[in-house]
């Protein structure tokens, strides 16, 4: 298992449950395997990689890798315990969560027409708050924001706005420690640097995990620049 520390963030490159009974963190909030087995590999009408905009100097592959674990059912129970969960795509394997109050819904379509991928995508969180929507639109290389096709490239085929991730913080109450087990190409602890808050994130991926660190230091960089 390797171990960085950036600033305030903790990056690990390995298996998460290998790590995790050991890790104290305030929140986990994740974006994991769903357990479907989607083949990212294939040829499909959409971009991946660099072909999705511009380079921001990432290593951004033209070609996916699968997800790691996403051929076999998720187990959420050793996210479990943490205080305050939020976990993206707790649809694909809610008959192995609690009964909850408290879904997010991230509306990806905002209006615009429909097409074959979804409109939004769900979140199983613990906390004490009413189901509430977060609308950003995300449809292949339509993004608003900063990881608009004409300022980056998309690094993961399930990435996650920064925005959305600031927003899923922002929720929990903006907790001291945040965990993210599966963190891709580390979109949640960009949202961590933007706040301030430290973050724990550990990826199996290694090519995602090179990613996802670039991409926090790079956060905690702008921030000093902005302080």
């Amino acid at each position: 298992m390797e171990k960085l520390s950036i600033g305030n963030a903790e990056l690990y490159h390995g298996n998460c449950l290998e790590v995790i009974d050991g890790i104290k963190a305030d929140a986990c909030i994740s974006d994991p395997p769903y357990g479907i087995n989607f083949d990212f590999t294939k040829n499909r009408s959409r971009k991946g990689g660099l072909e999705w905009g511009k380079s921001d100097g990432l290593q951004a592959d033209r070609k996916w890798n699968n997800i790691i674990g996403d051929d076999q059912p998720f187990d959420p129970a050793p996210l479990l315990r943490f205080p305050k969960v939020i976990l993206w795509g707790g649809n694909h394997f809610g008959s192995r969560l609690p009964d909850a109050r408290g879904w997010l819904v991230w509306d990806k379509k905002c209006h615009t027409t429909p097409d074959n991928h979804s409109d939004c995508e769900l979140a199983w969180t613990n906390l004490n708050v009413v189901c509430r929507i977060y609308r950003h639109l995300w449809r292949g290389i339509v993004r608003a924001g900063a990881e608009n096709v004409s300022n980056c490239a998309k690094h993961h085929p399930t990435q996650k706005p920064v925005a959305l991730m600031q927003w899923c913080i922002q929720l929990a109450g903006m907790p001291e420690v945040v965990l993210d087990p599966y963190m891709g190409s580390g979109s949640t602890g960009v949202a961590c640097m933007n706040l301030d808050r430290r973050f724990i994130g550990i990826e199996l991926d290694r090519g995602y995990f090179e990613i996802a660190c670039r991409r926090i230091e790079e956060a905690q960089q702008q921030l000093r620049l902005c302080l």
